[in-house]
């Protein structure tokens, strides 16, 4: 699955809209979570410092091969054991995970795609009971440097809709997160 409006700006350019520690922070994506799933892993933006974050495994989607070639040999050059990446469509294919198995997992810019409700399928479907959802994307404002466009670009309120569609209970909505992009934190609820 690639989403409407897929390709990366260069790699310099995209880390810049994103403060990783504040998002972190205010996801809770910390020592506390043992194992955590990045779908649509991109440059590793989130995959690499969440590896080094957490206590346990991280697993990173990404369905381009450059993008997943180049972010293994990331990994293996700053000498991470924890982070497997796999160069999968885990919309077609699924996670290849198994149910009720991880304890995190981040959604970040790619709610805009049609499969949208799928990959919050495979989210819920993977996260164990009580398990969090970090979901980001870019603020509703045709001024942001990037993104996708604004007849594709959810608000914070469609996005509240569609996750609690999908069985989760928000825990923190429209975070603020500087400088172009806003955070919706979840959980899995027990049963739909």
């Amino acid at each position: 699955m690639k989403t409407r409006e897929s390709g990366m700006p260069d790699e310099n350019y995209w880390v810049s809209f994103f403060d990783v520690d504040h998002i972190f922070k205010e996801l809770e994506i910390n020592d506390q979570v043992f194992s955590l799933v990045d779908f649509g892993a991109g440059y590793g933006t989130f995959s690499l410092p969440a590896s080094r974050v957490i206590s346990g495994k991280v697993h990173a989607y990404e369905i381009e091969s450059e993008l997943a070639d180049e972010l293994l040999k990331k990994s293996q050059k700053v000498g991470l054991d924890n982070l497997t990446i796999h160069n999968r469509d885990f919309v077609e294919s699924g996670s290849g995970l198994e149910e009720n198995s991880v304890d995190y997992v981040m959604i970040f810019n790619i709610l805009h795609a049609t499969e949208s409700p799928e990959i919050l399928k495979e989210a819920y479907r993977i996260l164990k009971r009580g398990g969090k959802l970090g979901v980001i994307h870019w603020r509703y404002d045709q001024t942001t440097p990037r993104g996708p466009g604004m007849d594709i670009r959810p608000k914070p309120e469609e996005l509240e809709k569609l996750i609690q569609g999908a069985g989760f209970k928000i825990l923190k909505f429209n975070i603020d997160l500087p400088p172009y992009h806003y955070g919706i934190l979840a959980k899995r609820k027990n049963q739909i």
